[in-house]
């Protein structure tokens, strides 16, 4: 049953005593699991409220409170940013709400971020560096979920497999996740502190900076790519990688040249997720909702996997265009230099009948133009190569033609071996196939690991 925020305000009265709300208002939330208000009280003090629909979500906020008392007054002390208090809690059954203590800041939904712009993409990224920096004790000694980075691909792996039995799932999504998902390359990373949960309505902006940080019902150990998939759900690649950029700055450690393709899986798969949280909880809404998304992201991955092959059909007509230019150009220089031979066993000419300046010579304009067309050809085709290479977000770089290979000018490394392309991290227009994850309402619920 959905509760007002009147309703929100009465059960924070009884959660803290002496609270006397003189105004209310709705906040966003994840609404197939929460109800949330914000309230001011007579000094203009702001509290917040969360009020679960249903046992699992009262377990998230009672996770989330054994979470918030681990951030001890000197783990506070060390972050960029400001912590929620439990100021009291009201039980109704078998469901506890929870009233949070004022916050300074106010949330921005993405394109407010994005346009905001100046300093805010540096302390996004500072802000994550820091959650991400945090001692895995904290973690360990609550009990909360630890995953190394091989159990956490397993678990993905699981995760599709269940989501696959829906039969709800398009096959090109299911072969594209199982592809990413069996490339051990990509998940070479080294686990981390995780918010779980992180996306704008979790994040507090005041005065250009991030100014606090709330929702902690997800934390736990484990691939630090999960708190990026919210900016490429975004999908505006120069606000994520201006994020990205500051968050190696702030990170002690190597940077990991596979988190953003990660990342990009994390947000396409919440999709998935979403969809069998709808199943399970037999919600048609739900259901129609993900399949409708779904469906966008496998019409978007086509075009690009088109566009892509497209790309590589024209690479390979160029790269023989410029084959044929360059025989053609060298038959007509072994014409020349059959000529030249021929001449020198005629008689030689009479000086009167010879050029000056060599214009005249044999096959000289002819050659002069074929070689202009030689280099032509050959700048259309290196042209026409760079386009063909095209690297997913989540997935390695597919074999280029053979016939388009003499133009690549990538060659082999200290090893012998071809120079490896696929774990190059493309913050570009290819993340714009992930705009089917953009197309949630601003009211609806998060799917879990990409939002809430």
């Amino acid at each position: 049953m959905k509760r007002t925020p009147m309703e929100l305000a009465a059960m924070a009265s009884a959660a803290v005593p002496g609270l006397a709300p003189t105004g209310v208002a709705g906040s966003p939330d994840d609404a197939a699991d929460f109800d949330a208000a914000v309230l001011v009280d007579e000094a203009g003090k702001q509290w917040r409220v969360r009020s679960p629909k249903h046992i699992d979500a009262s377990m998230r906020l009672e996770t989330e409170l054994l979470v918030l008392r681990t951030f001890v007054p000197a783990v506070r002390a060390e972050l960029p940013f400001a912590l929620p208090y439990v100021a009291g809690t009201v039980r109704q059954g078998d469901l506890c709400t929870f009233v949070y203590s004022d916050l300074p800041g106010s949330t921005r939904d993405i394109d407010s971020l994005v346009a905001e712009g100046g300093t805010l993409p540096r302390e996004v990224g500072r802000a994550m560096a820091a959650i991400h920096s945090l001692p895995q004790d904290l973690v360990n000694n609550a009990d909360l979920p630890s995953y190394s980075a091989n159990e956490f691909r397993q678990r993905k792996l699981n995760e599709l497999d269940q989501a696959a039995t829906t039969g709800k799932i398009p096959a090109v999504l299911l072969r594209r996740w199982e592809h990413a998902l069996e490339d051990v390359t990509l998940w070479r990373f080294n686990p981390s502190v995780v918010h779980g949960d992180l996306h704008e309505d979790n994040l507090l902006v005041s005065n250009g900076r991030i100014s606090a940080v709330t929702g902690w019902t997800d934390l736990r150990i484990g691939d630090p790519a999960d708190d990026f998939a919210w900016l490429i759900a975004a999908n505006d690649p120069t606000f994520t990688e201006a994020v990205h950029s500051a968050y190696n700055a702030a990170r002690s450690e190597t940077p990991d040249p596979h988190l953003i393709r990660r990342a990009a899986l994390s947000a396409e798969f919440a999709l998935a997720q979403w969809l069998v949280r709808g199943v399970a909880a037999e919600n048609p809404a739900m259901i129609a909702e993900a399949e409708e998304m779904l469906a966008t992201l496998e019409a978007d991955i086509l075009d690009q996997e088109a566009a892509a092959k497209a790309a590589e059909e024209a690479a390979t007509a160029a790269a023989a265009q410029a084959a044929m230019a360059d025989q053609a150009a060298a038959d007509a220089a072994e014409a020349r230099a059959a000529g030249a031979r021929a001449a020198g066993r005629a008689p030689a000419a009479a000086p009167s009948a010879a050029p000056r300046n060599g214009a005249g010579l044999p096959g000289a304009a002819s050659g002069s133009t074929a070689l202009k067309s030689a280099s032509s050809n050959s700048a259309a085709s290196a042209n026409a190569g760079s386009a063909r290479v095209s690297v997913s977000p989540i997935t390695p770089e597919a074999p280029v033609a053979q016939d388009a290979a003499a133009e690549d000018t990538a060659g082999p490394d200290e090893t012998g071996s071809p120079a490896a392309v696929k774990d190059e991290v493309v913050a570009g227009p290819e993340t714009g196939t992930l705009a089917a994850v953009t197309v949630l309402p601003v009211d609806s619920p998060k799917p879990d690991t990409a939002s809430k």
